[in-house]
C-alpha cells in the first residue's frame, strides 16, 4: 500500500491484527486455513487493491511440522497473554459497586468475545480468564460485590 496516506494502512493493520494473524516477515502473516479467516482475507486483499497497493493471498502450508508447531506455539501464547490480562482486569473488577461492576463486566465479556473469535488453538489460559469474568456477574455465589452473598449470609446457612 502507498506510504501516503498512511489510515488506510493502518486500518488494514488492525483488522489484521482482530483476525488474530502472526506475523512471519514485512507484509507476511499468517492464519490457521478455514472459511472465516479466507473470506476475511479476502475482504482485507479486496480493500488493500481499492487503497491503491497490491495484495496476494497465499495459502500454503509449513513445510516441516516443527514450522507448524511453532506457528501453532506463537498464536497460543499471543492469545494467553490476551487472556492472562483480561483475567487479572476481572480479578480487579471484584468488589466494584453494583452499577460500576455491571458495566465492567460488560466490557469484559466483550473483550472476551472478540479473544475468543481470533483464538485458533485455546490455551489453559482460556478458562481462567472465562471462569474469572463469570466470576462477576451478581448472580454467581462467588462474587463479593453481591450483598446476599456477605460472609454473614453465608455462615447463617451453615
Amino acid at each position: 500500500m502507498p506510504r501516503e496516506p498512511s489510515t488506510p494502512r493502518i486500518a488494514v493493520w488492525r483488522k489484521l491484527k482482530r483476525l488474530g494473524v502472526a506475523q512471519l516477515g514485512d507484509g507476511l502473516v499468517a492464519l490457521p486455513a478455514d472459511a472465516r479467516t479466507r473470506e476475511q482475507l479476502e475482504r482485507i486483499a479486496e480493500e488493500i487493491t481499492d487503497s491503491g497497493g497490491t495484495a496476494t493471498l497465499w495459502f500454503a502450508h509449513p513445510a516441516l511440522a516443527e514450522q507448524e508447531r511453532e506457528l501453532a506455539r506463537t498464536l497460543t501464547e499471543a492469545r494467553a497473554a490476551e487472556y492472562r490480562k483480561l483475567h487479572a482486569r476481572a480479578q480487579q473488577a471484584q468488589g466494584l459497586g453494583e452499577a460500576e461492576g455491571r458495566r465492567v463486566l460488560r466490557g469484559l465479556r466483550a473483550e472476551l468475545r472478540r479473544i475468543n473469535r481470533r483464538d485458533y488453538f485455546p490455551p489453559p489460559e482460556r478458562r481462567a480468564a472465562e471462569a474469572a469474568v463469570n466470576a462477576l456477574h451478581p448472580s454467581n455465589p462467588s462474587n463479593p460485590s453481591d450483598p446476599s452473598n456477605s460472609q454473614d449470609d453465608q455462615e447463617s446457612s451453615a
